[in-house]
């Protein structure tokens, strides 16, 4: 029959018992109760506070079922209780294997079997907690149970210190889980925390107090990938400042030097490839008429994403200054234009752009007014100049084609060089197709007894005849070349005698076919000529150029000016609409060393004709 429970000790002094009682130890006898078949008494609800400041959570105090046993159902009990731990029903309920022991040891303060029950089941909490807390997945359920474990420890073996460690761990396990879960969030809501705010300090928090908390590994991984990503995706948007300043945050995230690694691979192999496509395309813009525009800017998009010395970005910075400044060509190229009538025009060679000091100097031995002030001109683009002057077979191809009469030819007659004399003296039925002393020449002699104006016709024939623009060079031009990046007295430096083999000048050596010498001549110096040598018969200059300083002096586009003042510094001929006087430039077979000077100039009339006298071309690139 049901009885009411007699007076039992207080739950606290009973549980702190529990918790200093052993299996051997005899328990404090307990006030006698008429056994009955287990019921449960009202649970009574309490609350506590487990978890800490940082991740409070409210929760009810475990008190167990109040069971009421008679002595005649004792051992049924105890049958009850052993059958419910082995199948781990240890507490949720009146009939869990806690609240039947604790009965048990109500009725009896020494009941052995009773204070067995309860360590095991103590061991058997304690484990599963623990199980549970090292749980990887479903982390929040775990730590519920978890927690549940503990509170029943709590309420059986308050001063347990495996119970009080448990308890520290699973508060520390929420703690540990709250910042895992802000990180989280922070995450979702792409606040990384680099700035110091958000998910990479929650997940540090969470290392702080579990440094081989697994999830909090990951989000920090996560967060140093989203880092990754940001920079990634500015590489994309060309925005390399920005990718590099993102990548150096996502190496603070974590000591991962090798993810960074293959980061700053990939974020660099976005910039090669960037670097590559502004490249090509560059350079197809560069094969249209109005392609330079769109090239350069793609350029400048290259030089601001580019490491300084990329090799990408030099060829495209090459190939735009080579369009620049030689349009479709390059320096030192050589060429000939095909004509309409099947022929070929002279060759020519493309001239490198850049600058040099036109004229004398001031303190020059042998210079005149004319000659100075010396004056900085430049080029920005290139030109092409015919490697060698025209040669007589080059103008009777035009005079054949074109049925022109140039002015010798019209006039009858031309200045030669005289050998018994020794002077020139103007003789008859001397034109382009003869010699220095009025013989036949040979066709690959250098066309002389030719005007200004005939030069120009033959431009114009030319031009007409390849559909590119040929012209005479101006003087700048012609002395720039003539130098050839040297800047002393004489073509070839400041030395006063020629190096062998440079040029036709008049050399102290050379002997004219009755044995003339030359009074006013370099000393030392012979070329095995006297008159003009076919074209090419000497070394070229440094730009591949010959004859430009000796054999003959040539015909240049500019007006004579008695000086540099107010001359074009950009190399352009000056040039005033119908003047006479014209300009020669370069040193020739018969002229003296001062007339052989790189800063030498003469004025001629426009009509002159004379075996000392013939031209070359250059053509716009």
């Amino acid at each position: 029959m049901l009885r009411t429970p007699a007076p039992v000790p207080s739950l606290l002094a009973l549980l702190l018992t529990l918790a200093a009682c052993s299996a051997d130890a005899p328990a404090p006898a307990a006030a006698p109760a008429k056994a009955v078949a287990p019921r449960v008494a009202e649970r009574q609800a309490a609350q506590v506070t487990i978890g800490g400041e940082d991740a409070a959570e409210t929760v009810q105090r475990w008190q167990p079922p109040v069971v009421q046993i008679d002595e005649e159902d004792v051992a049924a009990a105890r049958r009850q209780a052993a059958q419910a731990f082995e199948q781990d029903h240890l507490y949720a309920d009146a009939e869990a294997a806690l609240p039947i022991w604790l009965a048990l040891l109500r009725r009896d303060g020494n009941d052995r079997q009773a204070q067995a029950g309860i360590k095991r089941a103590r061991q058997r909490l304690l484990d599963q907690a623990d199980a549970l807390l090292a749980r990887p997945l479903k982390q929040r359920e775990a730590l519920a149970q978890a927690s549940e474990r503990a509170l029943v420890l709590m309420a059986i073996a308050p001063d347990d210190a495996r119970v009080r460690q448990l308890q520290s761990k699973v508060e520390i396990a929420q703690r540990v889980i709250a910042y895992n879960r802000a990180g989280e969030d922070d995450l979702r809501a792409d606040r990384v925390g680099e700035d110091g705010d958000g998910a990479i300090p929650n997940f540090r928090e969470a290392l702080a107090l579990a440094p081989d908390d697994a999830r909090a590994r990951q989000g920090l991984a996560a967060a140093e990938s989203t880092l990754i990503r940001r920079a990634e995706t500015a590489a994309r948007s060309s925005d390399f400042t920005a990718a590099g300043t993102w990548l150096a945050e996502a190496a603070k995230v974590r000591d991962s030097s090798i993810t960074i690694a293959d980061a700053f691979e990939r974020i660099e192999r976005i910039r090669a490839d960037t670097l590559t496509r502004l490249r090509d395309e560059g350079l197809r813009d560069l094969t249209t008429p109005q392609g330079l525009k769109p090239a350069r800017q793609k350029l400048e998009d290259a030089l601001r994403i580019a490491l300084p010395g990329d090799p990408v970005v030099g060829q495209l910075r090459e190939r735009i200054d080579l369009v620049t400044h030689y349009g479709s060509f390059r320096p030192r190229q050589v060429f000939s234009d095909a004509l309409r009538d099947g022929g070929r025009g002279p060759q020519m060679i493309v001239v490198p752009h850049g600058g040099f000091q036109m004229g004398a100097g001031d303190s020059e031995r042998g210079a005149s007014d004319a000659e100075k002030p010396s004056h900085y001109v430049r080029f920005e683009r290139g030109f092409a100049m015919s490697i060698t002057e025209v040669t007589v077979a080059d103008f009777r191809r035009y005079v054949q084609a074109s049925n022109a009469r140039p002015r010798a030819t019209r006039r009858g007659h031309s200045i030669v060089y005289d050998e018994r004399s020794g002077n020139f003296v103007r003789h008859s039925g001397v034109d382009w197709q003869s010699d220095y002393n009025g013989a036949a020449a040979i066709a690959n002699s250098p066309v002389m007894h030719v005007s200004v104006r005939d030069a120009e016709n033959y431009a114009t024939w030319l031009s007409e005849q390849t559909g590119r623009a040929y012209r005479l060079p101006s003087e700048a031009e012609f002395e720039y070349v003539l130098r050839a990046g040297s800047s002393g007295r004489y073509p070839w430096g400041d030395e006063g005698t020629p190096p062998p083999q440079s040029g036709n000048f008049t050399g102290a050596e050379d002997v004219s076919p009755s044995g003339r010498r030359w009074y006013n001549a370099f000393v030392g110096y012979g070329d095995g000529w006297w008159g003009p040598a076919p074209v090419g018969s000497f070394q070229a200059n440094a730009w591949g150029v010959h004859d430009v300083a000796g054999n003959l002096s040539e015909w240049v586009a500019d007006c004579w000016h008695a000086s540099y003042r107010r001359a074009p510094a950009d190399g352009a001929a000056w040039f005033n609409p119908g003047c006479r006087q014209r300009v020669i430039r370069g040193g020739n077979w018969a002229n003296a060393p001062d007339q052989t000077r790189a800063a030498w100039r003469q004025s001629q009339d426009s009509d002159t004709t004379s075996a000392r006298i013939g031209f070359r071309l250059v053509r716009g690139i």
